[in-house]
């Protein structure tokens, strides 16, 4: 009986460990580290698929942007 247990038991930590891992990549962020001559607009054509103008807004929103000025190596959180 107290080896069905112990199987048992490494079998779910065995399950929790896999699932656990996939979850978690699952709901990690995307970023972009901005280049010479990149635009909000152009990050947002090439990565927020749908009009251009809601991925600009959007990066404004997740980014803590006012405007529309970024330098090159400033890292975004794409939406």
């Amino acid at each position: 009986m107290f080896a069905r247990i112990v199987i048992v038991l490494l079998v779910a930590a065995f399950l929790w460990a896999i699932f656990a891992r996939d979850t978690g990549a699952s709901s990690a962020a995307r970023h972009y580290r901005v280049r010479a001559g990149d635009t909000l607009w152009s990050i947002a054509a090439a990565s927020y698929p749908g009009d251009p103008r809601e991925g600009v807004w959007k990066l404004q929103e997740r980014n803590g942007l006012t405007g529309a000025t970024i330098v090159p190596g400033q890292r975004l959180a794409l939406p």
